[in-house]
């Protein structure tokens, strides 16, 4: 089981009141949140490799090198500049939870594995690409689609409500819902675009033209071969739209695909049974008032 780490503590501090505090008056809804969803993620699914993948560099310049608008609309503009590196827009009781939830996956022996000039995304990727058996991965972010893959038994559990309600994300949802299947997710993202990541899209072509584009073409690859093929069934306006946005779809794959040859830290992906550090476990629940959902988490663990 990979965890998109960053996707589930944001949604674990907009789903859990703030009003959830640290007996010193900070918020820990975040941590307290994201505690309990593992809870339940382990209790539903039990896992034998449980890894929290994590953000080392959440906007990467390679990635904003090749499309600028990348991200651009999530750049804090008032935070400080740490060695030039954009600083992203994360509300203000959540910044400071962050280090918390990394020092207690740490002490309980929960994997995270982040790699530098990489999105958890990608070490998601590459984890995926490299596992032997089947993966789930744990995520509100449709980008991960991509991965789906029922050959090798990939599948996305998508949070609806919390994580007690989730989605199973397969082939065949993949193709009921956007008409194309996993593998074609990527493609069809990048000509329909998505604000949510400043990807501008082929102008004219949505989400339903770029899925019959893909059925009537194979690929991007094909996409773009019909444009110079006369013969090819394209719209002139199709034809024109396309041509037009050339230089993008020629860099776009490259920062829409997650990458699946991240160079990623030693680290042991098994479930632990009970904390690496229990010392530590104890001075971080009583620190933060971690309470019970701490205490969920490691009586999930050892069951």
């Amino acid at each position: 089981m990979l965890l998109d780490t960053a996707s589930l503590y944001f949604r674990a501090y907009f789903g859990v009141p703030d009003s959830v505090r640290a007996p010193d008056g900070t918020p820990v809804n975040a941590v307290r949140g994201l505690l309990d969803f593992i809870a339940r993620l382990v209790q539903d699914h039990r896992p034998d490799d449980l890894v929290a993948c994590m953000d080392a560099d959440w906007r990467p310049a390679w990635r904003v090198a090749l499309i600028p608008t990348y991200k651009a609309h999530r750049v804090a503009e008032e935070a400080p500049e740490a060695g030039g590196v954009d600083q992203e827009e994360v509300p203000d009781t959540l910044s400071p939870q962050i280090p918390v939830i990394d020092e207690v996956l740490d002490a309980i022996g929960i994997a995270r594995v982040g790699a530098a000039g990489y999105e958890a995304d990608d070490v998601i990727g590459t984890l995926t690409g490299r596992a032997a058996g089947p993966v789930d991965i744990v995520t509100g972010d449709r980008d991960l689609f991509q991965l789906v893959d029922d050959e090798r038994g990939v599948r996305v559990l998508y949070p609806v409500k919390g994580v007690g309600t989730l989605r199973l994300v397969d082939e065949s949802y993949v193709r009921e819902k956007y008409g194309v299947g996993g593998s074609g997710y990527a493609d069809l993202a990048l000509l329909r675009g998505d604000p949510s990541d400043g990807l501008p899209g082929v102008p004219g072509i949505g989400e339903k033209t770029a899925a019959k584009l893909l059925a009537a073409h194979g690929d991007l690859a094909g996409i773009m071969a019909a444009v110079d093929d006369p013969a090819a069934q394209l719209t002139p306006a199709q034809r024109k739209r396309l041509a037009e946005a050339r230089a993008y779809v020629e860099v776009a794959p490259k920062v829409v695909r997650v990458a699946a040859d991240v160079a990623l830290p030693a680290f042991d992906a098994a479930l632990p049974r009970s904390p690496r550090d229990p010392g530590a476990v104890a001075a971080l629940a009583e620190r933060w008032g971690l309470g019970g959902s701490l205490r969920r988490l490691l009586s999930t663990l050892q069951g």
